[in-house]
């Protein structure tokens, strides 16, 4: 099936984490952390809508300031997802700022922050540049089994991990895909249009398949017999399980974290994971609260996903690279093209 999400890291392995989703059929773009993003073009950065952090060790929050840069003069509106006290991060770095022009600017860039607990409460609140980023609109919630995004087709959770602090993991899913058949379409004589956006959108929203559907070019006039969506299905139409992409950094390999990791990367398409040290280093990962490459792969393997991608390796190992993706490779216990070097 045609994918719908084009998920990529960053940066090489051995610089800052961080991927880019990026949508196919719409602009826009979701971003898992914010380490160094040199590497994104000004395009690139304006297409996310939703940022979500790990924690904010430098080097997976210092791209902040890059953001917020590219994103002044113009109108935005970003949702960003953290750990505890990232409401306090965000408005002592926004505060860090003189913002005695700002008001002058025509256009208004928003940033909504939502602040998660490990109880499954939340605090969000807004800062905006039309009122120099004063925390305004505080709110309580609750997000249950922790999904910070609910919108149409796709949702994200988070699930929080020890790294010595709380940090959270993320993945990404879009609940079904639906793909037309264009060769079918043809062999049917039914044409190209507005329609197809109108069936698919239906499915999405879990309409009868009894709901009749008038296949019409743009500009045609509705044709005097319609489809059912059932019929659409039978002949057309793919409707599967949607894409999933989990993001995994900065963990330690205890057992509470082991069964929270495996549990949301469960059959995921992707599984972007920190392997920091080689398996000799296990103590020092235990130490410093990292996973050894073996253990990534074992995770891997354990949730059953397709794919594992991973990163955020140790400068220690600079020139031991074939190493660590071997030693994921070999705990992942499939063949080596599906434990991925780069997307």
């Amino acid at each position: 099936m045609t994918p719908h999400f084009l998920p990529a890291l960053v940066n090489p392995p051995f610089g800052d984490p961080g991927l880019y989703v990026d949508f196919l059929f719409a602009r826009r773009a979701v971003l898992f952390d914010l380490g160094d993003l040199a590497p994104l073009p000004t395009r690139k950065l304006l297409r996310v809508s939703d940022i979500c952090i790990s924690h904010t060790h430098i080097d997976h929050f210092i791209g902040f300031d890059l953001m917020l840069r590219i994103m002044l003069g113009r109108d935005k509106e970003v949702r960003l997802y953290g750990p505890p006290g990232i409401l306090r991060q965000v408005e002592h770095r926004l505060a860090s700022y003189s913002w005695n022009l700002i008001q002058s600017y025509p256009t208004e860039f928003v940033l909504i922050v939502t602040e998660l607990h490990p109880d499954g409460s939340a605090q969000r609140a807004s800062f905006s540049s039309r009122r120099i980023f004063e925390r305004e609109n505080q709110q309580e919630l609750m997000l249950p089994e922790g999904v910070v995004l609910d919108e149409g087709n796709l949702h994200i959770r988070a699930t929080f991990l020890e790294h010595s602090i709380p940090c959270l993991a993320y993945a990404f899913e879009e609940k079904l895909h639906v793909n037309f058949m264009k060769n079918r379409l043809a062999e049917l004589g039914l044409p190209v249009g507005p329609w197809l956006s109108e069936v698919k959108r239906a499915v999405l929203r879990g309409e009868p398949d009894d709901t009749l559907v008038y296949p019409a070019a743009a500009g045609e006039e509705r044709p005097a017999s319609g489809w059912t969506i059932a019929e659409l299905k039978e002949k057309v139409l793919q409707v599967v399980p949607g894409e999933k992409i989990a993001y995994v950094t900065d963990t330690a390999f205890t057992n509470e974290n082991r069964r929270r990791i495996v549990e949301l990367a469960r059959d995921a398409d992707y599984l972007f994971i920190e392997a920091v040290f080689l398996h000799i280093d296990s103590e020092r990962a235990r130490d410093r609260a990292h996973l050894t490459a073996r253990q990534a792969g074992e995770l891997a393997r354990e949730a059953g996903v397709a794919r594992v991608f991973p990163f955020h390796f140790s400068p220690r190992h600079l020139g031991a690279e074939a190493e660590l993706r071997r030693e994921v490779n070999q705990a992942f216990a499939v063949s080596p093209l599906r434990v991925e070097e780069s997307m």
